[in-house]
């Protein structure tokens, strides 16, 4: 296979993040083909007998196994680190399967995590029961606190992982703060970037160690396929997920890699411009509703925060409308937005998480983070905002706001 200067780092590690998107990681075969090429294959041959022993051995370059190598897999790797200004990327089959792999890689039982309260429903349940089933302690913090990371580290302290913006609460984690910490303690961060990604946020620059991801949503951006993401140092990518990854097999298919490439090419100016019609959408919404959470507007808590830590608000917020019932209301009423618990989509999303996303949670569990029965979210699209805004206000009106 030829390989490109897409993979050649001297020359790629100059390129801007626009550049790297379309351009990062490209290899091509002797056919010369414009777009990169997929690989639909679980196996490789070899012309000898010890070029597969050296190959196994990792004298020499070249594949193995699927689980293991895939050039379309591996391109896509090759993009993502360089989006994300890291050294290494594994791919995963999904957004969970990189967040499992990224704590359980590093993790035993003695360890201990501490986590953001706020967060996806399937990381809290990884922090609540998943951990806990191998003897690995965890607590769970306002992550807006400064103070309470401080307070929570004890002597078996391994990990600290957290989502910024998170979900669907929005809270804000200082990055340069928490990752500060982390390191005067010898602890990991784990930093879920998905509702960002590199486009509007890149934690490694705070001081990240780990970077996690759901490309099912915006690196995707168009609701069609699972992926997920691990970024981070080539020696703990290759020295301390890999040999997880390598034993336990959570990668992402071909097909689906070769899907999200064709999702990164545009993911900047999706971003940007989903952002822009979030920001429209809640400035209308907000004088409309008991109370909003988006980090792009002023009433956010973590406003100036945020703006200093992101480009951009990014496409997804949440509002309260104070009851389940009023929620619900306005979630059938809405006539161009789709119904539906996934996000970073160019279509107009929104979903009631404390029914949804949170909903195995339990009642307490989601009271304490902030998932009311009220809480609506919201993922904005590429719609025209104008064409969205009246979608909101006929729903909000028949709902009696």
């Amino acid at each position: 296979m030829k390989k490109t200067t897409g993979t050649d780092r001297s020359i790629t590690r100059n390129w801007r993040p626009a550049t790297q998107a379309v351009r990062g990681g490209t290899w091509r075969s002797e056919h010369g083909e414009t777009s990169e090429a997929l690989f639909l294959t679980s196996g490789y041959t070899y012309d000898d007998a010890q070029t597969v022993a050296d190959r196994f051995a990792g004298d020499a370059e070249g594949m193995t196994y699927s689980r293991l190598q895939n050039p379309t897999v591996a391109m896509l790797e090759e993009r993502i680190a360089l989006m994300e200004g890291a050294e290494a990327c594994r791919a995963q089959a999904s957004g969970m399967a990189a967040m499992t792999t990224a704590l359980l890689c590093q993790l035993e039982t003695g360890d201990h995590v501490v986590a953001a309260k706020a967060a996806f429903g399937s990381c809290r349940w990884l922090v609540d029961n998943l951990l806990p089933k191998f003897g690995i302690e965890t607590t769970v913090i306002d992550s807006a606190d400064d103070a309470a990371w401080d307070a929570a580290i004890r002597p078996n302290t391994k990990v600290f992982f957290f989502e910024t913006p998170a979900n669907p609460t929005l809270d804000i984690v200082d990055l340069q703060y928490v990752c500060d910490l982390a390191k005067a303690h010898g602890i990991t961060t784990v930093v879920d970037n998905a509702f960002a990604t590199s486009a509007l946020q890149r934690p490694l620059e705070f001081g990240a160690d780990v970077v996690a991801y759901s490309a099912t949503k915006l690196m995707d951006g168009q609701g069609r396929v699972l992926a997920g993401a691990v970024c981070g140092s080539e020696q703990w990518i290759n020295e301390v997920l890999l040999p997880f990854q390598r034993n336990t097999g959570p990668n992402i298919a071909p097909f689906n890699a070769w899907v999200v490439m064709k999702g990164l090419e545009t993911l900047e100016l999706r971003a940007l411009r989903q952002s822009e019609n979030a920001l429209k959408l809640g400035q209308f919404l907000e004088p409309r509703v008991p109370k909003i959470l988006h980090p792009g507007l002023p009433s956010h808590p973590r406003h100036a925060l945020a703006m200093s830590q992101m480009s951009a608000a990014g496409p997804i917020f949440a509002f309260d409308v104070e009851s389940r019932e009023r929620a619900f209301a306005i979630l059938d009423a809405l006539q161009l937005v789709d119904i539906s618990n996934n996000i970073g989509d160019a279509r107009s999303l929104m979903c009631h998480p404390a029914s949804t996303t949170h909903a195995n949670m339990g009642e307490e569990a989601r009271a304490d983070m902030g998932v009311t029965e009220g809480l609506l979210r919201i993922n904005v699209g590429l719609e025209d905002p104008q064409d969205l805004i009246e979608d909101l206000d006929q729903a909000l009106k028949s709902a009696g706001l």
